[in-house]
């Protein structure tokens, strides 16, 4: 005697060795030897062969359509050894009823399991609706395998148009189109991303990268909401000063300018003017809104997306030919260069000049200043606040942080809607400069300055700390190492800095003695701390990107085929004249700042990768190796 059983959720056969009542011991094809309950047996038979039992049943049950076989049953509950004889129309053979159970078992939206080879057919509504998604299942793996076949030859489907940046960068796995995707790519052995390029779903890599920046960063979009002009109410008394200010080219957001004044006898009134849109921006403001949603200007080579509204902007730019509001710290300098006391006001500063790094670096530079300045605008305020400057950066006993380092310059010519067809300018510039030098140091004094302002009067603000050479954002005055002052405070780019403008707002009210809007342990406060750090880091993350991109296109667009470099730590490498770190795998171990020359193999400016193959080493002058260790690589790849 043999019988069919169930185990581990699997029909098998065996012949009976020994028969219990409540258990049987069984040997199977094999020659192993079991102990099964008596309550998992669903058969016993003498015919066929075990072994034979299941491959005639399968074949059989073939046969069985589920349909008819559910029109056949009531909705009763049945076993399935006796809907067999009924069936079959006579007394079921063991390959008969072993025929009917896999069917029934096959056919779980016909037939509910009830227990061990006991059925009842599905209500009839429920049939419906499970035969229903059964056909949309068919018919999506047909959609699926359709799809497929397309992105195989490079065909963009007809459903992926509508939806091509969430398969590009928050793809759905679950929907269709995800997982016609995912297969094309496993057949191709592409990305999702090369695969979406080939089929032409992809305008072209620096849109790519840019869409996927602003669908992180700007989900509803870089326009701004409509709103009514801000006006300054605050009747502001007029300084009388020349102010001007220094930027580069492509500056619009001009925050800060300064003026000089001489004191006879005594030295110099130095303005450092800052633009002052908290004057017209109350806090909790719809303009407020807009700039906490943004909480930085956002830069790219050719383009920017500002925090502020160029309308907001143009009120509040120190724009040369206007008086311009602004929050003012004026310093009492000594004939020694020594800061003997400052003020802040609010006032109206009439800005003479915004002059720019292009007209005046040519006059205004080490070797100029050596050799004996010729004449042109600025010349003698601008030498003393260098001097100044010289003195400041000697009492904090730290050199210049930008000594020794490069500016690198992108100029975009062309629409950049159209970027493949703009041509790329990057220049390099020594930073550390006079006019470097100026700018900064001044900033560095303004900051330091109404930062210890807030403090003294216990004033709550935001402070930028390092300590440890760790860098982060704080509520505490703490000190800044780098730059050797007791606190520091971002204050001097409001129109371009969240940041700035809170801590404006709170300067603001404490030189009109008013509450300030936002208290020492303010949730507020602590939100906007945290949102800025973390904003602020994938901005500039985006920032490196897209400089990346146009490095990557200035190669390809100059025809580049071998390059010098400076090698760098764990196979690093700084191209000569780009701000592009890449790795050499190839390189030999080398000393930080040796130089040596790549041949440039492959650029993929979708994944922004270049592949560079080390062709040599190249013996270069001391002063050449010196600027390359100088010039730290710490942007990686």
């Amino acid at each position: 005697m043999q019988v069919l059983f169930e185990e581990d959720g699997a029909f098998r056969t065996a012949a009976i060795v020994a028969d219990n009542d409540s258990s049987l011991q069984v040997e199977a094809a094999s020659g192993k030897r079991s102990k099964i309950k008596a309550a998992s047996v669903l058969l016993r038979f003498s015919e066929p062969a075990p072994a034979a039992l299941l491959d005639d049943a399968e074949r059989l049950a073939a046969g069985i359509e589920p349909d008819f076989l559910w029109e056949c049953l009531g909705d009763e509950e049945f076993s399935f050894a006796e809907v067999a004889g009924e069936y079959f129309g006579h007394a079921a053979t063991a390959v008969e009823a072993t025929a009917l159970l896999l069917a029934l078992h096959a056919a779980p939206v016909y037939f509910h399991r009830k227990g061990r080879g006991r059925f009842r057919r599905a209500p009839a509504d429920i049939l419906q609706a499970a035969l229903a998604g059964l056909e949309r299942k068919r018919q999506q793996a047909l959609s699926i395998a359709r799809m497929v076949e397309e992105l195989k030859s490079f065909t963009l489907p007809t459903e992926f148009r509508p939806m091509i940046s969430q398969l590009l960068y928050k793809p759905e796995r679950s929907r269709s189109e995800a997982r016609a995707l995912d297969e094309a790519c496993r057949a191709t052995g592409l990305s999702a991303v090369h695969l979406l390029a080939r089929c032409g779903a992809i305008r072209s890599p620096h849109d790519y990268h840019l869409q996927r920046f602003l669908l992180d960063s700007f989900p509803q979009g870089v326009g701004f909401p409509p709103g009514e002009a801000p006006v300054v109410n605050a009747a502001l008394p007029r300084a009388e000063v020349r102010a001007f200010s220094i930027d580069d080219a492509a500056t619009t957001e001009i925050d800060d300018a300064f003026s000089l004044q001489a004191m006879p006898g005594l030295g110099w009134r130095v303005g450092i003017h800052i633009a002052a849109p908290s004057l017209g921006i109350a806090p909790g403001s719809p303009l407020d809104a807009v700039a906490r949603s943004r909480l930085s200007t956002v830069y790219m080579p050719g383009s920017k997306i500002t925090m502020l509204p160029d309308a907001v902007v143009d009120l509040f730019t120190l724009s040369s030919g206007r008086d311009c509001p602004a929050l003012s710290l004026y310093l009492t300098v000594s004939p020694e260069f020594e800061i003997t006391a400052h003020e802040s006001r609010l006032e109206l500063v009439p800005v003479l000049a915004n002059l720019r790094h292009h007209d005046i670096e040519p006059l205004f530079n080490e070797q100029t200043i050596a050799a004996g300045l010729s004449e042109f605008p600025f010349r003698d305020e601008l030498l003393t606040l260098w001097q100044l400057a010289n003195a400041c950066e000697g009492r904090r006993g730290k050199p210049s942080a930008m000594q020794g380092q490069h500016d690198y310059n992108f100029r975009v010519e062309g629409d950049i809607a159209d970027a493949e067809a703009c041509r790329i300018e990057i220049a390099v510039r020594q930073r550390g400069s006079p006019l470097d030098k100026l700018v900064a140091e001044l900033m560095i004094v303004a900051n330091s300055t109404w930062g210890g302002l807030l403090a003294q009067r216990g004033i709550a603000a935001i402070y930028r700390v390092q300590t440890g050479g760790k860098v982060r954002m704080s509520t505490s005055p703490q000190a800044h190492e780098g730059l050797g002052v007791k606190q520091y405070a971002w204050s001097t780019s409001p129109l371009r800095r969240y940041v700035d403008l809170l801590n404006q707002w709170q300067l603001v009210a404490c030189l009109r003695g008013e509450t300030p809007p936002f208290a020492a342990r303010s949730e507020s406060l602590f939100a906007a701390l945290r949102d800025f750090e973390l904003t602020y880091a994938a901005y500039a993350d985006f920032q490196r990107s897209m400089e990346r991109y146009w490095c990557l296109r200035w190669l390809r667009q100059q025809g580049v085929e071998t390059i010098e470099a400076s090698v760098g730590r764990e196979n690093l490498a700084r191209l000569d004249g780009l701000p592009l770190v890449v790795r050499v795998p190839s390189a030999p171990e080398l000393k930080s700042g040796q130089r040596i020359r790549l041949r440039l193999e492959s650029i993929d400016f979708l994944t922004l990768e270049l592949a560079c193959r080390y062709l040599e080493t190249v013996r270069a002058p001391a002063a050449l190796l010196d600027a390359a260790e100088a010039d730290a690589l710490e942007v990686v790849d």
